[in-house]
């Protein structure tokens, strides 16, 4: 998130929800501030995930993210056929702490944004990786993917974040 928000420890611990991180699988577990992080994506330093599939790439912000953000109560999201670029804001997060802009991971068209967003973006809190997926994006350079973060490496960079703070 372009704009980051920290929480005590203390504060981290006591929003963990066995019950939505359970459901998530594969995962590895950030000991610093318990979010999950999963296999199979790769993740922007700004703190959003990507899963590439085919044609289309899928984009929503980590657990990481929504955890020091707080509780998500809207979400500002581009339309269909909107051109995003790598690194830039497509949208922004409002939560019970702040409103933080969204960054592309990666440059492409807007093909789809999820429509629950809009009535439930606590959709965001509940399930980042699943339900709270925010955009889908026809990539138009395919070689960004290659920039970002595997699993193991955004782990360690928030810890290492996470430790700065």
């Amino acid at each position: 998130m372009a704009m980051k928000m920290w929480a005590s420890s203390t504060a981290n611990a006591l929003r963990i929800s066995g019950a939505s991180k359970a459901q998530l699988s594969p995962a590895f577990s950030l000991s610093r501030c318990f979010s999950t992080v999963l296999d199979g994506l790769k993740y922007a330093s700004s703190h959003e995930w990507v899963k590439h599939e085919g044609s289309v790439a899928t984009i929503g912000i980590t657990d990481h993210a929504q955890d020091h953000l707080g509780e998500v109560v809207f979400v500002e999201l581009p339309e269909p056929g909107t051109a995003v670029s790598q690194s830039s804001s497509f949208g922004n997060v409002e939560s019970v702490k702040a409103t933080s802009d969204v960054n592309s991971p990666i440059s492409g068209e807007v093909v789809e944004v999820n429509p629950k967003l809009s009535e439930t973006p606590g959709l965001i809190n509940t399930s980042p990786y699943e339900d709270g997926w925010m955009i889908k994006v026809k990539p138009s350079n395919a070689s960004e993917l290659e920039s970002l973060l595997g699993p193991k490496e955004y782990t360690k960079f928030c810890e290492e974040e996470d430790a700065a703070h």
